[in-house]
């Protein structure tokens, strides 16, 4: 990989063809986002597929294109297909389709209006946490891992490409067979303790039934973990942004990992975040109308709560997505809006709050991924200025996805409604406004958070196995579960053989894992292939 020169500026973001291959590239992530959330719920990770393109461009043997042989270059077009992705599917898309399904068309364009300003919000929060000591660049973060890795190869070659290629070959394979290739990849790069905790909720909730004769979903089990992990991962996020700084003389003995984001940005960032996200809460009920149809001291509540949930919904989410590269957004939208019932909102005001919730996390958690590819490709931090430089070009680069993908969303959504096409999710809390939520669901969840704020305790901030038991918890996959205990024992049994000098290699071979699936999985989306 290119070795960069001390003070060289890194490419911009803003170049003018860099500028036009970021906005065609981010039309077609966003088709791509909508067209999976509508059909499918889910949307693929497209970075690879950015830099594959970027790379494919490259070899065009035009003068003007060699110079996207840059890794730099391709991570930018890889951030801004991604972003765009995630931004038009997950982030609008599924805001939109809550009135909608509700029966409301007068809130579609005050809940995009909403949702998109706290997409802007909730990439803006996270580029300036990445590199803290709540979010650091150390973190797993694996499919920006994923990325980088598949970048490095096709740019260096050798053994690297070889063990990437092995690993993306039986990352499509396993995919083709239904084995969650990305699942068992993470094992091989992510906090052991967090995954365990991970595979382990997988696996309780896929078998509750047959091994227990309960269905922990429907005793709301899940969710009664996820908020008291939570709750007390809030609470251990604010003590870290609150803790006292250590005098020189402890310092000097415990040298801690340098981080590029202080507490005090942290806090500012954090801060900045709780306001923005009030502020878009007072917009959304003005122009919704539901200003109107609640009490002054209902509104207050209202509008503290929504910009309170927003705020936890993308710290869990990022905190998931940091470890796991798996993020639980539909469902922690769902203890939000159970939460919003139990208050006692009235319909639309809850429509509006589940909306304006799921709204916040994805594009925080896939700005986590972009960031951590920029990260490693950039040397990991060894050249500060070279570091932040990049880090803000990627923002930019980011940013103007996230506007392509609000254009995009705002000329397509009536013809996906038209055809009654709307994200599955959506169906889900409509319904869950319709019935409301009784006393023995809010006893339930009281009940069931105490031990997910115990199990959040004993692992401390570092290792946060409640939040990841929870996530675990609230997805269905079985497959994913085995899959992340396979890989777990097989990364404790490769390093206890091999030693630390392993760790590249099982690294690389897990890039190719996670990249192989989300290769499967995107094809698979487009041309309908069946599994083996």
């Amino acid at each position: 990989m290119e070795k960069q020169p001390e003070n060289k500026k890194h490419p911009r973001a803003l170049e003018p063809f860099t500028l036009l291959l970021t906005i065609g590239l981010s039309v077609i992530g966003a088709i791509i986002g909508m067209q999976l959330i509508v059909t499918l719920g889910i949307s693929a990770n497209t970075a690879i597929i950015g830099a594959l393109i970027a790379m494919v461009i490259s070899r065009i043997p035009v003068t003007l294109f060699r110079k996207y042989r840059s890794v730099h270059r391709q991570n930018l077009i890889q951030t801004a297909i991604s972003s765009a992705t995630f931004g038009a599917g997950n982030s609008l898309m599924i805001p939109i389709g809550i009135p909608f399904m509700m029966g409301h068309h007068e809130l579609i364009i005050p809940m995009l209006i909403g949702a998109v300003l706290a997409m802007f919000v909730d990439a803006a929060i996270l580029y300036r946490l990445f590199d803290s000591k709540v979010f650091p660049a150390s973190g797993a973060w694996p499919p920006g891992i994923a990325t980088a890795e598949s970048i490095k190869a096709g740019d260096q070659g050798g053994k690297r490409a070889g063990w990437l290629g092995l690993g993306a070959l039986g990352g499509i394979a396993g995919s083709a067979m239904g084995i969650p290739m990305s699942a068992f990849g993470v094992a091989f790069i992510g906090n052991i303790w967090a995954l365990l905790m991970f595979g382990v909720g997988l696996l309780l909730r896929g078998y509750s039934v047959p091994l227990f004769g309960v269905d922990v979903n429907k005793l709301y089990i899940p969710h009664g973990f996820m908020i008291g992990a939570g709750v007390v991962a809030l609470i251990q996020v604010t003590t870290i942004i609150l803790k006292k700084k250590k005098t020189d003389a402890a310092s000097a003995m415990e040298k801690e990992e340098p981080y590029t984001r202080t507490e005090k940005d942290t806090s500012r960032a954090l801060g900045f975040g709780f306001i923005a996200y009030l502020v878009i809460a007072l917009i959304i009920a003005i122009i919704g109308g539901v200003i109107t149809k609640m009490s002054f001291g209902m509104l207050l509540l209202f509008l503290l709560f929504a910009a309170f949930a927003a705020f936890v919904h993308e710290v869990i989410v990022g905190i998931a997505a940091m470890h796991s590269g798996w993020f639980p957004a539909f469902a922690v939208a769902l203890i939000t809006l159970i939460i919003g019932i139990l208050i006692g909102f009235p319909p639309l005001a809850l429509g509006l709050l589940v909306g304006f919730s799921a709204a916040t996390g994805p594009a925080f958690a896939d700005m986590g991924y972009d960031l951590k590819t920029g990260y490693i490709l950039r040397g990991n931090g060894e050249d500060m200025a070279y570091e932040l430089d990049g880090r803000k070009q990627q923002f930019i680069a980011g940013m103007i996805a996230f506007g392509v993908a609000a254009i995009a969303v705002l000329i397509a959504y009536k013809g996906y409604f038209a055809q009654n096409l709307v994200p599955p999710v959506d169906k889900v809390y409509a319904a869950t406004i319709e019935a409301g939520v009784s006393g023995d669901i809010a006893r339930q969840l009281f009940l069931w958070a105490i031990p997910g704020a115990i199990l959040q305790i004993v692992g401390g901030s570092k290792r946060q196995m409640g939040v990841l038991f929870a996530t675990g918890l609230l997805l269905l996959n079985v497959p994913a579960g085995w899959a992340v205990l396979a890989g777990i024992v097989i990364r404790a049994v490769v390093l206890k053989v091999r030693g630390k000098q392993a760790e590249t290699t099982m690294s690389i071979l897990a890039a190719g894992f996670i990249a192989g699936d989300a290769l499967y999985s995107f094809f698979s989306s487009v041309f309908k292939l069946k599994k083996l």
